[in-house]
């Protein structure tokens, strides 16, 4: 009997959608009829409608079997219709609300999947990809053995690679300011060269295996040189010693840099430098 009510219901369904009345689905008293519209509608991805019915059955539902379904089920309408953040919301709740639940582990992984694929470009703030990176995060702290582990995994190292181009994009800037900042003496330690040393330092520390760190370690010594050649007299032996060694320390890391022919030419001019202060001091 069951299966042919399913069916009059599935058929009921098929009217409401294709004569305009979806209306009267959405105001009818009858929860069985709405809950099994929509799994119908869900099911042949008309996820709008679905949503807008699991909107009102999660709440009247709530204490019944199919409440945590319902709940599952508009976080998978929100997905599938891309709008992540209400999707993230839903999966939340429905893994705060049903901690043992039947859906928990797919609950946990769609809503930091669903994070990820909305955080924003680098340029722009990252607080969402500090929230995507720590909901995933929890996810392999509860099942390290998913079978989504290497994807969760990589998701995390393509989102901190996100905050390191951030960095990176953050102390390029400062680097840019101070070729710009005209013949300045730099007699005290408030400029633009030594913010983009520190900027850059800073990510090389937070992650340390970035694809980018090349890419950085060229930019702080870059940063050292300039700063030196535009410091006061009395700074520039000792800012120049500092820039040939972190010359030996980017040579060091990287024997066959792309950055090869800047890296020594920048060793031979500090070399050079450094030799006639010295020569002037004695």
């Amino acid at each position: 009997m069951k299966k042919y009510i399913y069916l009059a219901i599935i058929s009921v369904c098929g009217v409401f959608s294709s004569c305009g009345e979806y209306n009267k689905l959405l105001k009818s008293t009858n929860t069985d009829y709405q809950y099994e519209a929509a799994k119908e509608f869900f099911g042949t991805g008309k996820f709008s409608k679905a949503a807008s019915l699991l909107e009102g059955l999660v709440t009247v539902m709530k204490g019944t079997d199919r409440a945590e379904e319902s709940l599952y089920m508009l976080g998978m309408t929100y997905y599938n219709e891309t709008d992540y953040q209400t999707a993230s919301h839903y999966f939340t709740t429905y893994y705060n609300t049903y901690p043992r639940g039947q859906y928990v582990e797919s609950a946990r992984y769609h809503s930091g999947k669903a994070l990820f694929l909305d955080t924003p470009e680098p340029r722009l703030d990252q607080s969402g990809t500090y929230k995507a990176i720590q909901e995933l995060q929890l996810f392999l702290e509860y099942f390290p053995s998913s079978p989504h582990h290497a994807e969760v995994q990589q998701m995390i190292f393509d989102l901190q690679d996100k905050l390191v181009i951030k960095d990176y994009m953050a102390a390029k800037l400062y680097y840019d300011l101070g070729d710009y900042s005209g013949n300045f003496t730099y007699t005290t330690t408030g400029n633009n060269y030594l913010a983009a040393i520190v900027t850059a330092q800073n990510a090389l520390k937070d992650y340390p295996y970035t694809k980018m760190r090349e890419d950085l370690s060229i930019l702080i010594l870059r940063a050292k040189y300039d700063m030196a050649k535009q410091s006061v007299l009395e700074k520039k032996p000792e800012r120049m010693r500092d820039t040939i060694d972190e010359y030996y320390a980017f040579t060091n890391e990287f024997p066959e840099s792309k950055y090869k022919k800047e890296v020594e030419a920048i060793f031979k001019d500090a070399s050079k430098y450094v030799g006639n202060l010295e020569e002037e001091e004695e």
